[in-house]
């Protein structure tokens, strides 16, 4: 799968990192190693539904997700959240969220 495809239904989405479109697809490894830094998975999903989640989580969470994490630094990751803006990056962040909630159809 090309690093610029995501497939929503999946959970998957993209985000551009330094100029390169990357899947975030949330996998059963990368959530369980998004867990063991931020916490309960189900307490991250209430702290973003009540508008509780901080910048470092959403980046830690992405930077999980990568697919492909070679060549790119987690502070690039962090990087591209602040260039797209929290209102952007919320859009990634809903498909991951919800994949995280209900799983696959």
């Amino acid at each position: 799968m090309s690093q610029a495809c995501h497939n929503p239904a999946r959970g998957e989405a993209t985000l551009v990192v330094a100029g390169r479109p990357l899947l975030l697809r949330p996998s059963f490894q990368a959530l369980v190693l998004a867990e063991e830094e931020l916490g309960p998975l189900f307490a991250l999903v209430e702290r973003a539904g009540d508008g509780q989640l901080r910048l470092s989580e959403i980046a830690a969470l992405f930077w999980h997700c990568l697919a492909e994490q070679e060549g790119i630094t987690r502070e690039q990751v962090g990087e591209a959240v602040m260039a797209m803006g929290l209102a952007a990056a919320a859009a990634p962040l809903r498909t991951i969220l919800r994949q995280i909630l209900q799983g696959r159809p």
